[in-house]
């Protein structure tokens, strides 16, 4: 059962991962004009994308120092989930060894 929550919490993790980085590679598509947010469809991805990660980047921002126009909050949140993948690998190998 322990494992079980383990790799859900595992694959929770890896889905955030991929939804901070498209919408940091959306936000680079519409900073250059690639796409546009006069598009209905690209503007709730963008909103529904925002939602998502805004809580995640909150914290992160009143952290760290102002660099201007560069956003560094969406790396270090992906670094932050990718050290908390390692831990639960390494709890999910400490589980499977122990045979909960």
């Amino acid at each position: 059962m322990l494992l079980l929550l383990l790799q859900i919490a595992d694959l929770l993790l890896g889905v955030l991962r991929w939804i901070i980085i498209i919408q940091a590679i959306m936000s680079w598509l519409v900073a250059f004009n690639v796409i546009n947010t006069y598009n209905d469809f690209v503007r709730q991805v963008l909103y529904a994308l925002d939602k998502i990660t805004e809580p995640i980047y909150r914290p992160i921002r009143k952290v760290m120092p102002d660099f201007g126009q560069l956003d560094l909050s969406p790396l270090v949140a992906l670094l932050l989930i990718i050290i908390l993948q390692m831990v639960l690998g390494h709890a999910m190998a400490q589980v499977m060894a122990a045979g909960v």
